[in-house]
């Protein structure tokens, strides 16, 4: 069972990373606002949809991997 755990555990921390690298920075707004922002209202509408889905499952990918391994730290 522990080696079960720690496995999942692993991949969540894989998932993880991966959830937060797909994120766009805070600083990617500034620069599109000085260059003019070519983008149409649409496709802002989408990044911010991504964003927030993004931000959210990275939040329930953090919250299971401390889950996690506070079990494994019990057994």
């Amino acid at each position: 069972m522990t080696i079960a755990l720690t496995i999942i555990q692993l991949l969540a921390g894989l998932f993880l990373i991966m959830v937060i690298l797909l994120q766009s920075g805070k600083s990617a707004g500034l620069s599109g606002a000085i260059a003019g922002g070519a983008d149409t209202f649409m496709s802002k509408g989408k990044a911010k949809t991504l964003d927030k889905k993004l931000a959210k499952m990275t939040k329930w990918v953090a919250l299971t991997f401390v889950v996690l391994t506070l079990v494994l730290n019990l057994i």
